[in-house]
């Protein structure tokens, strides 16, 4: 089983749904444990290495072509702008290696520190910006290059570099870009050396990844040297991406690479006493949206903070926490709890997956969305084997076409859910690129109160010929849906209007709203069966562009008014108050009949009016 790669989509700026489960809410308890993540400033450390020999600079055609080292500061630029929009407090560095100039606190020779490790803001993506469209041109004069470098003293650079940063960062990775396959050929020791240092960035949790390239008609073979850097263990060998060409391909790798997934939680699912995975639970999809707006103090244009405090109503006194208490109602008396006895009332059992039977996979229905489904992974590190025994449980779910039933507790004070779990098996791209991670869907299961039966309207059917009509359009109108294909047009045009300002633009960039139907290409592919299906089944004088006209009893108060009054003329209200159907009225209805029965009200909302009718007629006191 390949390590785990799942695509973080608020990189991608869009609302995303590509597991097919929408991320319509969260339970509080998920909304609390990321509010407690941003509350931590849990920083990600991410240094971008770049290749910068002479080949890295080749190109057929000067005037159309871009090199390899374009596309690279291409992706640093877009990194950056992505990281301010996703997580702007991670910190983001550029280390340039094969250079004949050097800057680097070590005095490294070949090893050039572009950009120190510090967040990502508007000076250096305009810096990036300039090296991608005029500077690249005299990089041999500014900068140079040369192959006689160290790749341990470049991998010591980054180390120190975090080493040395003055913020605490949670997690730290390396992004190597190059098209060389063997840096250090014929020099055993520099190779030696390189492995070494590699060696000890995995055991102090610096995460090395390989962006290898390659130019037309050339060949990246891993083999050579950095399967043996990047993987130091025979078990944790994997295939590696194909080199990338294209700057899709460099984003689309660098997107999956360069933010720290995070699991909501880490649990365990029991398959029984004593035989317990660790795995990692994960939400696949969050809604991207806009940034709250922070107070400033208008003197000092200082960012305010917040504090709340709870006073006695009577004599203004502070409370504390445990002053605080929570009551229940029951007849004329309120029963209080302490905090900590909600709590235990709460409390159900340890938090976990219980795993209570299988079912086969045909059983579990589409209609069963209850709410967003999570996604689990094995946590090798709660507990040893996990991989090998999760990996055991999800071929056997494939080769049986099963799927298994448990019980699951989120959280300490989450009530008990029964869930199906979804087997997943990994895919990749035609690069080989991780597309779908293997793992278990978490789908809840509805409990009997779910589900509701509706009792179906009186209305008109259609005939068959109408209902084949209807196919034919649908199956005109069909097409591959991806996420990523429809970003959301007010998010674009949010971060385009402050990428402007902040970058001196004189206008923010176009932007081509995808989510708008094109018509021409509908008309194109499915112009005739509309116009069948239109002829079929509306009248011939039916004009679809045509507006609704305003007004009608629908919209007009005068004429809700005299239905109201219609209605309460016929209406004993102390008959429908001892039966216990004054919440059926409406609104209206209620004013009108307090009105007409001269009862005593000050409120204006429905409760407030039944509360007010109750008490005139004494009943339920």
């Amino acid at each position: 089983m390949t390590q785990i790669q799942i695509v973080n989509h608020r990189i991608s700026n869009t609302m995303a749904f590509d597991f097919g489960f929408q991320n319509f809410g969260q339970d509080e308890e998920e909304e609390e444990l990321e509010a407690e993540w941003q509350g931590q400033n849990l920083r990600d450390g991410l240094i971008l290495l770049v290749d910068c020999s002479e080949r890295m600079f080749e190109v057929e055609n000067e005037e159309e072509d871009e090199s390899l080292f374009q596309l690279c500061i291409k992706c640093c630029k877009t990194t950056l702008q992505n990281k301010i929009i996703s997580s702007e407090k991670d910190l983001v560095g550029i280390v340039l290696f094969g250079t004949e100039k050097s800057k680097n606190a070590n005095e490294f020779k070949h090893i050039y520190v572009y950009q120190e490790l510090d967040q990502p803001g508007a000076p250096r993506i305009l810096e990036l910006e300039d090296m991608c469209e005029e500077k690249f041109k005299t990089f041999t004069v500014d900068y140079g290059h040369s192959l006689t470098f160290s790749l341990n003293e470049v991998l010591w650079t980054c180390q120190n570099m975090f080493a040395n940063s003055p913020q605490k960062v949670n997690s730290k990775r390396i992004l190597l870009f190059t098209c060389n396959d063997d840096p250090h050929a014929g020099n055993q020791q520099l190779q030696r050396q390189a492995k070494t240092k590699a060696s000890d960035l995995k055991e102090t949790g610096i995460e090395l990844e390989l962006m290898h390239l390659q130019l037309p008609g050339d060949k990246f073979d891993v083999s050579k040297f950095y399967k043996d850097l990047l993987y130091m263990d025979d078990d944790e060998a994997t295939d590696l991406a194909d080199p990338a060409e294209k700057i899709e391909e460099l984003l689309s790798r660098v997107r999956s690479k360069d933010h720290k997934k995070r699991a909501l939680r880490h649990i365990s699912l029991s398959l029984g006493e004593g035989l317990d995975i660790g795995i990692g639970v994960y939400n696949l999809v969050r809604p991207c949206t806009k940034p709250y707006p922070v107070k400033l103090d208008k003197k000092t244009n200082e960012e305010l903070t917040s504090h709340t405090k709870s006073y006695l109503k009577e004599t203004g006194e502070v409370l504390l926490s445990q002053d605080l208490k929570k009551c229940q109602s029951y007849g004329d008396k309120k029963i209080f709890f302490e905090k900590e006895e909600v709590d235990l009332m709460k409390r159900f059992d340890a938090s976990g997956l219980y795993l209570m039977g299988f079912k086969p996979q045909k059983s579990l229905k589409i209609s069963y969305k209850v709410k967003p489904a999570s996604f689990i992974y094995p946590d090798e590190q709660s507990i040893k084997g996990s991989t090998t025994l999760f990996t055991a449980l999800l071929k056997k779910c494939f080769d049986r076409d099963m799927l298994p039933i448990c019980k699951y507790i989120p959280g300490k004070s989450s009530p008990p859910r029964f869930v199906a779990l979804l087997p997943q098996d990994e895919e990749l791209d035609e690069h080989k690129v991780q597309i779908r991670p293997p793992g278990f869907h978490v789908i809840f299961l509805p409990y009997a109160d779910d589900f509701r039966k509706v009792k179906p309207e009186q209305m008109p059917k259609a005939n068959g010929e109408q209902i084949d009509a209807a196919k034919e359009l649908l199956k005109k109108l069909q097409f591959t849906y991806t996420s990523e294909s429809f970003e959301n047009p007010v998010l674009q045009k949010h971060w385009r209007n402050i990428e402007a300002l902040a970058l001196d633009r004189d206008a923010p960039e176009e932007m081509t709203d995808y989510t708008l139907p094109d018509e021409d290409k509908i008309r194109k592919r499915a112009g005739e069966a509309i116009t069948c299906f239109r002829d079929l089944v509306f009248p011939s004088d039916y004009n679809p562009g045509a507006k609704r006209k305003a007004g009608g009893p629908a919209g007009d108060p005068a004429a809700k008014k005299a239905k109201a009054e219609q209605t309460a003329a016929g209406l004993d209200l102390k008959t429908e108050a001892e039966a216990g159907r004054l919440g059926k009225l409406t609104v209206a209805i209620l004013k009108e009949k307090i009105k007409q029965e001269n009862i005593p009200c000050t409120g204006t909302k429905k409760a407030d009016l039944i509360d007010a009718i109750s008490a005139h007629y004494n009943i339920g006191m």
